[in-house]
């Protein structure tokens, strides 16, 4: 299955992404890992516009297609985006679960943004008033919303793993 975690910088992403990879055997691809590659290999530079989309998307089909279950971590802002990864799910002919993780406390979110550790080497992370001033376009559809906010990573784990059982089956 495909399991799309996406939400705001410093929301609370990764951990639970990881926590769920970890627990249910799946495939982690993080976009920022992927764009951080790229900008790495060569000339190109942040924003690098769609590219790490478009890998990810690539190899979470191939993986989903040797049955394997991705867990893509990704802001995934713009209803473009997140057209493109049920689309990938679609393909492959797997079930999908959208999960937009938040933090809906603004002090504990920034607080966050502030002073997190950059796990992926040189990756510039984004300042507090670059993650309010995002363009995030608004959801269009249901998706599973899990709010990190005094939540500790378990029960944020527990509410992806209660997600997974009613996912959408493909049509």
């Amino acid at each position: 299955m495909l399991v799309i975690i996406c939400g705001l910088p410093a929301a609370g992403k990764t951990t639970p992404a990881r926590a769920l990879a970890r627990r249910t055997g799946g495939v982690h691809l993080r976009v920022d890992t992927i764009e951080q590659a790229i900008v790495r290999s060569g000339p190109a530079a942040q924003p690098l516009g769609p590219a790490g989309y478009a890998v990810a998307y690539a190899l979470a089909e191939e993986h989903l297609r040797q049955g394997l279950t991705v867990i893509a971590e990704s802001v995934n802002p713009l209803a473009v985006t997140r057209d493109a990864w049920r689309d990938v799910a679609g393909r492959a002919g797997v079930p999908v679960l959208e999960a937009e993780i938040v933090c809906s406390d603004p002090a504990e979110h920034r607080r966050r943004a502030e002073h997190r550790t950059v796990d992926i080497p040189d990756l510039a992370l984004p300042t507090w008033e670059a993650i309010v001033g995002r363009a995030y376009e608004p959801w269009d559809r249901e998706r599973l919303v899990v709010d990190t906010a005094g939540r500790d990573v378990a029960a944020c784990v527990a509410d992806l793993i209660r997600g997974l059982t009613s996912a959408p089956r493909p049509r």
